[in-house]
């Protein structure tokens, strides 16, 4: 046996640890905390160009009905009713035309009297020519499907 402490087999002194391992052991942490706080900022950045992209196609879609509720009320709106009936020029001179226009929303016929040798039918907006030999009173007369009428009339003077 060893009894001479200067025989004992020797071990290998410690070593102080690496500076760079020590750096490494903890490193992971702060990848970690800029993996979370990039990631954070990503998914956040997400939802909010989600929300907006969602709001943005809100508006388009109010903007759009509003647009198209316009649209029906500046043709007439959803109501049966006469929307115009005038003649131009409401005066002529014998052998001249006139045209004589018309609009009505939601009527299932129409028909002018006196009979102006056209086909009718029920439009927002049709105009046609006709040639009145004498000063002549025009009545439009709309029906809806209802059987509800309306009319209205003008006169053309002719000279």
């Amino acid at each position: 046996m060893f009894t001479d402490p200067s025989q004992l087999p020797s071990q290998p002194p410690e070593r102080p640890p690496d500076r760079r391992r020590r750096i490494l052991r903890y490193t992971w942490i702060a990848v970690l905390i800029a993996a979370i706080y990039a990631g954070s900022v990503i998914l956040y950045r997400w939802n909010q160009d989600r929300d907006y992209r969602a709001r943005q196609k809100e508006q388009a879609a109010s903007a759009q009905r509003d647009q198209d509720q316009a649209s029906i009320d500046a043709l007439g709106g959803t109501e049966f009713k006469i929307l115009n009936f005038y003649a131009s020029p409401g005066e002529i001179h014998r052998g001249d035309t006139v045209e004589l226009c018309y609009g009505v929303a939601e009527a299932k016929t129409v028909k002018i009297e006196p009979d102006i040798g056209r086909a009718m039918w029920p439009s927002r907006s049709r105009c046609m020519d006709i040639a009145p030999q004498k000063t002549t009173k025009y009545t439009l007369t709309a029906a809806d499907a209802h059987g509800k009428t309306q009319s209205v009339s003008l006169t053309i003077k002719v000279h």
